[in-house]
């Protein structure tokens, strides 16, 4: 019997808690408040030592505290798409063969792409992975 009373407490405790978090009970997850925004992974050609072509590929994501500005990222994602694909293509066509990408030059770029996409500054560029195969 003291069983049954402890399965059914755990299951009440277990559908509690998906819903306290779901709900923004911890500080950490209020706090995001949803400002970052994963964008799909960008990929540029470019040329490696041997003189075949290999590809860069870069991973994206926007944190974009100002909701005003949140709301023109996200109705602007394909531009901010195409702005990334050119700029990671120029980048990639600026490298020397053989030599591993200048991640601060690239994420420079990248952010001045960001902010000619929205026409302003506020949007901040997060890189992932940065691979050069």
């Amino acid at each position: 019997m003291d069983r049954r009373a402890l399965l059914g407490l755990a299951a009440v405790a277990a559908a509690a808690a998906p819903a306290k978090a779901s709900s923004g009970g911890g500080e950490e997850s209020s706090s995001s408040g949803g400002a970052y925004m994963r964008l799909p992974v960008v990929t540029a050609t470019l040329m490696l030592a041997n003189g075949r072509r290999g590809v860069l590929s870069i991973e994206t994501g926007v944190d974009v505290p100002d909701v005003a500005l949140r709301a023109r990222v996200q109705a602007s994602g394909p531009r901010l798409r195409s702005a990334y694909n050119e700029a990671a293509q120029r980048f990639a066509n600026g490298m020397r063969p053989g030599m591993p990408p200048d991640v601060d030059q690239l994420a420079a770029a990248l952010q001045a792409a960001t902010n000619a996409a929205l026409g302003r500054a506020g949007a901040r560029l997060l890189l992932g992975t940065v691979m050069a195969l």
